[in-house]
This record gives structure tokens, C-alpha cells and sequence, in this order.
């Protein structure tokens, strides 16, 4: 039976622990470091970037490198993270606010929901949130779309919480796993996983996910009935917003180049005199460059000063998120330097627990400090020895691996992820009924997009 043979795996995989030193020693500085992140970061409320640096200052201490090498070591991680996927952040960012601030995401949101009526209202609020959320953070397009989403409930009776539910998961679930999110980004980095297949393989695994949180919405929303204010705006008050048409196109075209690159490189054609300029329109940073150009004509009036105000809010935004990244990509090289793959390789070869190992680690990463972003770069650090004792080996095998620990970042979402309480308060759900729906939610939306990874691992790699 697959449960048993599951659990027979683990338990032989406890048992071949070696009772050596060097193998218990690690296994209690590992320990000991992901408790301190835990600990640190939520219960005492510390900086997580600090949080992150000092653990990893003393893991490397502790584990006997010399002062030298560990500064060293911290130095190459931070510099590394940032060089690899630094600007890519700050570009990400900056699209996600030009779409925002120029009406463009709420332009196609009115025009989805205008083509599907009151009585498919949560299953358009579902796409359009899938939609906006390929390069905007969850949480920044849930506060955007909040107030479209009270007026849609307001006039599709009764579905208020389907509505909060549906807009929220499908949110959440390209949040976790598809670039350019900065988590799933950075990891990709770290785990030298190409970013155009992520992105391909993500968005296939974030569709059953946003499908779940989608129906158990509806489940919910018949046991849960939930009472909200009326909104402020209705769908009416917005009429200078751009064309939705236009709105796409920064969104679409990004996805679309990247999507060419990777098509192109997984099915090699002849090349012709065009391939060098696919090849560079659909390298992500160039990629994101060509939607920035694009959201400026979605603006009615932009002036040079006012241009540069959103650029200045860009870079502003992309700091606290830039500075956490790089110092998980630090943790992650202290964590190399342990060579925990010669001393748990062997008994992770035999273990047969394959994807299992990256998704339950970044759940209890998830799970116990709230952030998916430092979930998912943890996670990284850890598991990147190890990868080839746990059957992956580059190409597809790494980017289903990372996207195991996308998936395991969803698992669960509750009161010490700020992204619930988004959720919670821009909808007048109540704490409890959010603990017993939304959070119940993200479990589910977790461990099917797991499944989405695993099938998509045996189709692929078989």
C-alpha cells in the first residue's frame, strides 16, 4: 500500500541514521538553527534579515569554521543571492507597482467580471487574481483588489466568503510558485534551476491549486456565512481606466517571451537568423524590462517627476525584500559548508522519500514562521547538498524539487502570516472563521499542488 510504503521510508531512514559525531553533531546544529529562525523571527518579532545573518554567523562557529571563512562565506552568500537575482527582484517590483498605480489590474478585473455576470463572480475574481498575481505579491494585489472584490460580493449576494476565498488562493498559489515571486526566485538561484522552466511548471502546478481554494470556498461559504460592510466604491466609479486590451499586455508578454525561450530550449529547432533575439527578449530580466516599457502608455497623465516617484517607491519596496533574500542566500553557504551531503547522502539515497524531503521542510518552515518567501530560501539552503542524494539531478529534476518547496510554502497560512491578516481584515472575516476556512485553505491548496509536482516530475522525467 503507497501510505505504508511511505511510512516504511521514513522509518528506515530514521534508523540508518548513523550514530556517529559527525552526523548527530550536524543534526543538531541544523536543529538548533531552524529553531533559532523560528524562534527569533516570530515569538521575540527580531528582523528576519538579522535573524538570518546571526544564525548563520553562528551555525558556522559552531560547526568549527574559522572566523575568517565565515565572513568569507557570509560575504559570497549575500553577494552571490544579490547578483543572481537582485535586479530581477527590483524589476518584478517595479512592474507590480506601474500596474498598479495606472489602474491596469483593476481595468481587468472589471472587464472579466463585466463578460461573467453575478453568478460567476468568485470563479472570475479566482482568474483575475490568477492573472494579476503573476508579478504582483499576494498580499499588495489582495489590498487592490479588496474593495472590487466587496463590490462584486455586495451584488453577488450571499457569496461574500467564496468570493474572499477564491480571490485569496489563487493569489497565494502563483505567490508560491511562480517567478518572479522573490522566494521561488531566489531558490531557483540556489538551486541553479532554470527560471523559464519554473515558470512554466509552476503555473501548471498553481492551477489545481487556485482550483481547490476555489470550490472549498464554495464548500465554506454555505457553513460560514459571513456579514461585511458596504463597500466604497462600486464597479461603476471607475472610468479613466486604461483599455484592458493594453492592460494585458505587460503581464502577458513578459510570460509569453520567457515561456518562448524555454520552449525553445527544451525542443531544439535550427537555429535562424531571429534565435539570438528570442534568446535575449526572453531572458527574465529582459523580459520584465519590455513590460516596464509597456505599462507607460496604460498612464493617462505621467510626468517626468512623477515617473520617477513611482520608480522611488519601486526600490524603496524592494529593500527589506532584497536585504532578507540575501541573507538567506548567506545562511544557505554556511549550510554548504557543513558538507551535509557526505553525511546524510547515503541515507538519503535508500530513504526513497524523494520530494517528500523538500516539501515537508519548507511547510515547517512555513507553518512555524509565517513567511512563504523565507520558507522556500531556507529550504534551499538547506536541501541544495543534498539534491543528488535525493534523486535530482539538474534540468527538470531541480526545478520539480524547488517547486516541491514552492508547494510546501503554502502549507499552512495563520495568524503569524501577514498575508492572512490581509486577508482577513480587508474582508471582514472574523479571526476564527478565517482560521476554520482560509487556513484550512492553504493546507489543501499545499499538498495538491504537491501532487500537481509529483505528476508532473513522472510525466516529464518518464
Amino acid at each position: 500500500h503507497p501510505v505504508r510504503t511511505q511510512f516504511r521510508n521514513v522509518l528506515t531512514f530514521a534508523c540508518q541514521l548513523d550514530p556517529y559525531p559527525t552526523m548527530l553533531y550536524t543534526v543538531f546544529l541544523l536543529t538548533a538553527a531552524i529553531a533559532a529562525i523560528v524562534l527569533l523571527s516570530t515569538r521575540y518579532k527580531f528582523s528576519v534579515f538579522f535573524v538570518l545573518l546571526a544564525v548563520a554567523a553562528a551555525t558556522g562557529t559552531a560547526a568549527g569554521l574559522k572566523a575568517e571563512q565565515t565572513i568569507a562565506l557570509l560575504k559570497a552568500g549575500i553577494g552571490g543571492t544579490i547578483e543572481k537575482i537582485g535586479l530581477l527582484i527590483i524589476l518584478g517590483i517595479t512592474l507590480g507597482i506601474l500596474l498598479e498605480k495606472s489602474g491596469a489590474m483593476k481595468s481587468l478585473a472589471l472587464s472579466v467580471l463585466r463578460r461573467t455576470g453575478e453568478a460567476r463572480a468568485p470563479l472570475a475574481l479566482s482568474w483575475v487574481g490568477f492573472v494579476i498575481g503573476l508579478p504582483i505579491f499576494c498580499d499588495s494585489g489582495y489590498v487592490i483588489l479588496s474593495g472590487l472584490m466587496r463590490s462584486v460580493s455586495n451584488q453577488a449576494v450571499g457569496k461574500h466568503l467564496w468570493s474572499v476565498i477564491a480571490l485569496a488562493s489563487s493569489l497565494y498559489a502563483v505567490h508560491c510558485l511562480v517567478p518572479p515571486h522573490p522566494g521561488i526566485t531566489a531558490a531557483a538561484g540556489t538551486l541553479q534551476a532554470d527560471l523559464g522552466q519554473v515558470m512554466l511548471l509552476g503555473a501548471m502546478a498553481a492551477v489545481p491549486a487556485a482550483i481547490v481554494g476555489y470550490w472549498l470556498g464554495k464548500w465554506y461559504n454555505r457553513r460560514f456565512p459571513v456579514v461585511f460592510e458596504q463597500p466604497t466604491e462600486t464597479i461603476e466609479d471607475n472610468a479613466d481606466l486604461p483599455r484592458p486590451a493594453l492592460a494585458l499586455l505587460p503581464i502577458i508578454v513578459p510570460v509569453l517571451l520567457i515561456g518562448l525561450k524555454s520552449a525553445f530550449n527544451l525542443w531544439p529547432m535550427p537555429e535562424a537568423v531571429w534565435w539570438p533575439m528570442v534568446k535575449l527578449a526572453g531572458e527574465p530580466i529582459v523580459a520584465i524590462l519590455i513590460g516596464i516599457l509597456l505599462c507607460l502608455p496604460l498612464f493617462q497623465h505621467l510626468t517626468f517627476a512623477g515617473f520617477n516617484e513611482l520608480l522611488d517607491a519601486a526600490l524603496a519596496k524592494s529593500g527589506n525584500i532584497l536585504l532578507i533574500t540575501a541573507a538567506g542566500g548567506a545562511f544557505g553557504e554556511i549550510i554548504k559548508a557543513l558538507e551535509i551531503g557526505k553525511v546524510f547522502g547515503p541515507a538519503l539515497a535508500e530513504s526513497g522519500l524523494g520530494l517528500l524531503v523538500p516539501f515537508l521542510l519548507a511547510a515547517v518552515f512555513k507553518t512555524a514562521q509565517g513567511s512563504s518567501t523565507v520558507a522556500v530560501i531556507s529550504t534551499a539552503g538547506i536541501l541544495a547538498p543534498l539534491l543528488p542524494s535525493l534523486g535530482f539531478e539538474g534540468g527538470f529534476s531541480n526545478a520539480s524539487a524547488l517547486l516541491a518547496m514552492g508547494a510546501g510554502s503554502m502549507v499552512v497560512s495563520h495568524t503569524n502570516d501577514s498575508y492572512f491578516w490581509v486577508v482577513a481584515k480587508f474582508s471582514d472575516v472574523p479571526m476564527e472563521t478565517a482560521l476554520k476556512t482560509y487556513t484550512l485553505v492553504t493546507a489543501a491548496m499545499g499538498i495538491v499542488s504537491f501532487v500537481a509536482v509529483w505528476v508532473l516530475r513522472l510525466t516529464i522525467l518518464n
